[in-house]
């Protein structure tokens, strides 16, 4: 390795007691944030979890994640230490409600997956894709 590689790798690296945050995965392709779920602004949904998460997650818009019958989706990966703790990605199907990144947000201020229970709330929207699908995210 070299030493560029290095102190780019050591950069990399949080400092010891900065918090890794889980990111939230929101899906923008063929269904989900288009025309075909009427009914709620989508840009505006997007930039209000953004601003609603913004010191808690990355957000982070992706064209499919192929689980359209249950559109608007999103998936909310654990951070470091929730995925240290057992936490796994939980996906959220059919969030196409105002208030839904708010009860996002609080569960990842919580701790999010591994971290903190998902509330009663955010369990409604919660659904198990198919392992192909999990993967590709995963990958």
């Amino acid at each position: 390795m070299s030493r560029r590689t290095r102190r780019e790798a050591a950069a990399a690296v949080p400092a010891q007691g900065a918090a890794a945050r889980c990111t939230v995965t929101v899906c923008r392709g063929c269904c989900c944030g288009t025309a075909k779920i009427p009914g709620i602004d989508h840009a505006a949904q997007l930039a209000e979890l953004r601003t609603v998460v913004a010191d808690l997650a990355q957000v982070r818009p992706v064209p499919c994640l192929d689980a359209c019958e249950h559109g608007n989706v999103m998936v909310v990966q654990p951070s470091a230490e929730g995925r240290r703790a057992g936490g796994r990605p939980v996906w959220l199907g059919l969030v196409n409600d105002r208030d839904a990144a708010g009860d996002i947000a609080a569960w990842i201020e919580a701790g999010g997956p591994g971290l903190a229970d998902l509330p009663p709330i955010l369990d409604l929207y919660a659904f198990t894709p198919s392992r192909r699908i999990r993967q590709q995210l995963e990958d």
